[in-house]
């Protein structure tokens, strides 16, 4: 159990407030060229940090194995829909620059 706290508040304070300042446009100058374009890059950081929640959230609170089951199930698909909208930005932004 300590494990699920530690990730979770690593996730916490590392990937939430990257997320969401790439979603609101709050990207350092120098970071833009490469981040281009950083909404939806946020929301796909953003994705992947519901995983955390997700998957630690039912096992601290005792849930049953089928819910727990469930939630991580769903971890894994939030998480494979950040990397596919993160892939798809960084698709669009290539064939933009050519």
């Amino acid at each position: 159990m300590t494990w699920h706290w530690i990730g979770l508040a690593f996730f916490s304070i590392t990937l939430l407030p990257a997320g969401l300042a790439m979603v609101t446009g709050h990207v350092p100058k120098r970071l833009r060229p490469r981040l281009a374009p950083t909404p939806p890059r946020g929301w796909a950081i953003l994705a992947l940090y519901a995983a955390a929640p997700l998957n630690a959230i039912p096992r601290l609170a005792g849930a049953s194995p089928a819910i727990t089951l469930a939630a991580t199930a769903t971890a894994g698909v939030v998480a494979a829909t950040g990397c596919a909208v993160a892939a798809i930005a960084s698709h669009r932004s290539a064939s933009a620059a050519s």
